[in-house]
């Protein structure tokens, strides 16, 4: 009878440790399973809005612009149609409002920061929204890219936040001196940047 008890007890001790030693493995297996968890969790990707661009003053310019803010810095990138041969200016401004036919319920440019109109990064001051100039192909067709740490989409810095604000592309060219707009002729599309 000593045998079987023997058996029985060492079978049970058997048991148990494989028990004990399979808890343990489960514990260590989670705890791993976490932890590549949170190493395999996705980035930021970062922000992006993509708005419409509306035909104003009487003119057929449309297209599109689409803003993504990665890495600290906005790039903006214009697509148009419809516009005459040529250069064009495009800027930021106040509002987002382009309820009126020609363009001008979207205010003045963005100037947050209360300097002179000009070229982008002059020593003597810029708008924020003081983007500048592209030049539109024979067909009628433009396109801009323009990137910048001096913007956000959606932050608490209202020198920097662009959401809330319009873009206006203009018949003619921004001279870069003009005060307080560039000269730049009537507003010939119009889009507001709300998220």
């Amino acid at each position: 009878m000593k045998k079987p008890i023997i058996v029985v007890t060492t079978l049970a001790l058997v048991c148990a440790l494989s028990c004990k030693n399979e808890k343990k493995e489960n514990k260590e297996a989670t705890e791993t399973e976490e932890v590549v968890v949170e190493k395999e969790a996705p980035a930021n990707e970062g922000k992006k809005l993509t708005i419409t661009l509306e035909a104003k003053s009487e003119s057929n310019v449309s297209g599109q612009v689409t803003f993504k803010e990665e890495d600290g810095k906005v790039t903006m990138t214009a697509m148009m149609s419809g516009l005459e041969p040529g250069k064009h200016a495009i800027h930021l401004h106040e509002t987002a409002d382009c309820s009126s036919a020609d363009g001008k319920s979207a205010g003045g440019h963005w100037n947050p920061t209360s300097q002179p109109h000009g070229k982008w990064g002059a020593e003597a001051g810029y708008h924020k929204g003081d983007i500048g100039n592209f030049t539109a192909d024979e067909k009628g067709n433009g396109l801009i890219q323009f990137s910048t740490d001096e913007w956000c989409i959606g932050c608490d810095d209202d020198t920097k936040n662009i959401l809330g604000k319009g873009v206006i592309v203009h018949a003619g060219e921004d001279d870069l001196t003009s005060q307080p707009s560039g000269a730049a002729g009537a507003r010939v599309s119009c889009a507001g940047i709300i998220e």
